[in-house]
């Protein structure tokens, strides 16, 4: 039934491939039904409603009661990205700062105050990249609390540790990239990224947003191991103020 209602995802590889059941309430009788679907390389969230919508009347008789919601959700846990990265302590400064990467990191894991900075950070590089690939970053930023959050506190979506002569950095999220579907392929800026980053399939697509983000992180932790990160942030305002004396003839103006 499913998957005659989205034929043409079918076509191209896609389409249902999995239903499961959860029992939210017995005594009021709330039941979820997840029918997974594989969207391949488009954004999905039209395709998955469709789905609900088509399969809707079967679950009823299937199960009786009162039909409910009939919706996607943003905590798609069968796209999950997963990132690791290996950094020598000569490139990050001496293991003095790679300890105090180490140790900020730690400290997320510790305190859930500290671990939404820290996911923010993360987030801060990859919603650049989705925002320049045209990416539904209200989703991709939905699912990634969402799963911070997941097992009733919120955590962090990336850790660092200290290895033989360096840092090891890992990161893990549901990532729903796309190729295909929203305005990837309307605003000629997205396209132009596209064509710069020319990524053979969303899943390659979600690695590199998710490398982005793990990098966002270390450069932030890295700031806060060492000189702090309002020096970062000042010297960035610096430049940003040294910009906008440019005239239009590309000189300083005093």
């Amino acid at each position: 039934m499913g998957d005659r209602a989205i034929g043409s995802v079918v076509a191209r590889g896609g389409g249902c491939r999995d239903v499961s059941v959860r029992v939210l309430d017995e005594a009021l009788g709330v039941v979820v039904v997840h029918i997974d679907v594989d969207v391949g390389d488009v954004m999905g969230a039209n395709v998955v409603d469709t789905v609900a919508e088509a399969v809707a009347p079967m679950v009823r008789d299937c199960l009786g009661g009162r039909m409910g919601l009939r919706i996607l959700t943003n905590l798609p846990l069968r796209r999950m990205v997963c990132v690791r990265a290996s950094i020598g302590e000569a490139a990050l400064g001496g293991p003095g700062v790679v300890d105090g990467i180490a140790r900020a990191s730690r400290f997320a894991e510790l305190d859930p105050f500290r671990a939404v900075t820290h996911n923010k950070g993360i987030m801060n590089g990859i919603d650049a990249v989705a925002l320049a690939l045209g990416q539904d970053w209200r989703a991709i930023e939905a699912a990634a609390h969402g799963y911070a959050a997941l097992n009733g506190r919120y955590a962090p979506l990336a850790v660092w540790r200290q290895g033989d002569g360096g840092l090891e950095g890992f990161i893990e999220m549901p990532l729903p990239a796309a190729m295909f579907g929203g305005s990837t392929r309307v605003h000629a800026g997205v396209r132009a990224a596209f064509e710069l980053l020319a990524p053979k399939s969303a899943g390659e697509l979600a690695v590199v947003m998710a490398s982005a983000g793990l990098a966002t992180n270390l450069a932030a932790l890295r700031a806060l191991a060492t000189e702090g990160i309002q020096e970062g942030h000042m010297r960035l305002h610096r430049r940003k103020q040294q910009s906008e004396t440019v005239d239009e003839t590309g000189e300083m103006t005093p």
